[in-house]
């Protein structure tokens, strides 16, 4: 059974995938750390879903803790990407053979927007977080 964090309760050998938002004023980022795959992209899309209802003014989802990302992974980026209303600024986070290599060969890192660095993401998409 998959509990809130999105950990699965009794099936230690299932690959877990936990994801955590901070916001700062109405900008949000959503990190990901673990493996994003069939299994751990539903409850991915589901959280973003959410975060996408509160209406933020930026969304940055934030891969550089993914140790591996499948093409459900993918497809949720793109999915949240084209549901978005176009005036919210969207970018990736994605560093590494992980993450931006498969987003690059499959030509999704030019539609989503992605950076190898948070501070780069915020930067290209004119934010800056006040602490």
């Amino acid at each position: 059974m998959n509990n809130n964090d999105g950990q699965f309760d009794g099936h230690a050998d299932l690959p877990e995938c936990v994801v955590t938002e901070q916001w700062r004023e109405t900008t949000v980022i959503v990190s990901c750390a673990g493996v994003i795959d069939m299994v751990t992209a539903p409850h991915v899309e589901q959280r973003l879903a959410e975060v996408v209802k509160k209406e933020p003014s930026a969304l940055i989802v934030d891969l550089l803790g993914v140790d591996f990302l499948a093409s459900h992974g993918m497809n949720v980026l793109a999915l949240v990407r084209r549901e978005l209303d176009p005036e919210v600024k969207f970018a990736v986070v994605a560093e590494g053979p992980a993450t931006s290599r498969p987003l690059t060969l499959i030509g999704l890192s030019e539609a989503i927007n992605m950076w190898p660095t948070l501070d780069a993401a915020l930067s290209n998409l004119d934010i800056t977080l006040a602490d």
